[in-house]
């Protein structure tokens, strides 16, 4: 493919290359070029934010170039401090494995197995030895660790800030170092320690990498960054129905950065479609239901992706229940249950402290009436169909 083709390509959905000069420099040589994106294994699934990353690393192996997606194994027990307030606790290496298998196996959703070089970067970080750690923590000053965002306002308000810390940057560039990175890809708010990179790359007498930056995705309460810890994440091994779900729950403009970010359809397919919203040619409803369809398909294949749309008419269309309610079954022991206790314990709440905050939100019914009170509790005996906000039914009996 032509060079100016290609960077179309690689440009779409993206907000820095640094720079784009250096890439044409590096495409003009003719060979692929080693695309590198890290991953670190903090949390057990993948979700739409990550795939971000991951669309553009395949649009980079789609154009022939080889694609390394890095499982960041060691970084995780330290803990990227990007947007930390405070110094956080490291995660245990058994926490790390766990969810560093469910990442592998999750990749291969989006990526080519076969054209895909996974690599886990405590290959060469766990046999350093203390002369060659300290050696690392010498190719860049304090003054320049300081510069960084979170770490400069955690100084001002003298909060902690851990020199395990300020290697985290240091490692992340030694794993260029180490993979011989063409180019390395990650989100906005991994800039510094992006452009680390390309400076211990200088330092250890190798190229520099070119660094491509993307939008964070927004999560589902339109407002914050896709993350775990915001509890407003789409879970890429969720069911077909939730992904649905969740995503026709997005504003409309949201779904846009989507479309853009996620979605398979061309630049100027996508802007005919705006186009056809705002001349009032196509509903925004219509258009989402598309991306719905797309999205679940990706991850779940045509039938289940045609099944959750068929349950979201029926729900949504007619207010109605679902075809399939998961039904529970627990012992009838004569004993009154909380409810709180019970949406966590039937995963229809991710904590107690969610169940409580949906309960006083009137997120819950139960046998479809609404309840409000959070002390509310139910007899351990016959049946109750519970719903939590529009999407979450667990039938449970008691017997």
């Amino acid at each position: 493919m032509d060079i100016s083709e290609a960077l179309k390509i690689i440009k779409r959905g993206t907000v820095e290359l640094i720079s784009e000069e250096e890439l044409v420099k590096k495409l003009s040589k003719g060979k692929p070029l080693r695309i590198k994106a890290g991953f670190d294994p903090t949390a057990p699934d993948l979700h739409l934010g990550h795939t971000v990353l991951l669309q553009k690393l395949k649009q980079f192996q789609d154009l022939g170039h080889q694609v390394i997606f890095l499982v960041g194994d060691f970084t995780a027990m330290i803990g990227d401090p990007t947007g930390v307030s405070e110094t956080r606790k490291p995660l245990t290496s058994e926490q790390v494995k766990e969810n560093a298998k469910t990442y592998e196996e999750q990749v291969f959703k989006v990526l080519d197995r076969k054209k895909t070089e996974v690599r886990f970067n405590s290959e060469w970080l766990n046999p350093m030895s203390a002369l060659q750690f300290a050696e690392l923590g010498s190719k860049q000053t304090v003054a320049r660790m300081l510069e960084r965002d979170d770490f400069k306002k955690r100084f001002k308000e003298e909060k902690d800030i851990s020199i395990l810390e300020f290697y985290y940057p240091l490692i992340q560039a030694y794993d260029s170092i180490q993979l011989k990175a063409d180019v390395e890809l990650g989100g906005t708010d991994q800039k510094f320690n992006l452009l680390m990179g390309r400076t211990l790359q200088r330092r250890y007498g190798q190229e520099s990498q070119v660094v491509m930056t993307l939008p964070l995705l927004i999560g589902t309460d339109g407002v914050q960054k896709m993350s775990k810890s915001y509890g407003n994440v789409i879970g890429i091994t969720e069911p077909a129905r939730e992904i649905f779900g969740k995503i026709m729950s997005l504003s409309d403009d949201v779904m846009w950065s989507y479309y853009e970010l996620l979605s398979d359809l061309s630049q100027e397919a996508i802007r005919r479609l705006r186009d056809a919203v705002a001349g009032g040619e196509q509903h925004p409803m219509k258009v989402k239901k598309n991306l719905a369809f797309e999205i679940a398909r990706r991850f779940h294949g045509e039938a289940a992706a045609k099944g959750a749309e068929e349950e979201f008419e029926t729900i949504f269309g007619k207010k109605g229940l679902p075809n399939e309610i998961e039904e529970v079954r627990l012992p009838a022991d004569g004993k009154k249950r909380a409810l709180v206790d019970l949406l966590a314990e039937l995963k229809l709440a991710s904590s107690k402290t969610e169940a409580r905050r949906l309960i006083q939100q009137s997120a819950v019914l139960v046998d479809d009436k609404k309840v409000t009170q959070v002390d509310t509790s139910l007899e351990s005996t016959g049946q109750y169909l519970i719903k939590v906000g529009k999407r979450r039914f667990k039938r449970v009996s008691f017997s």
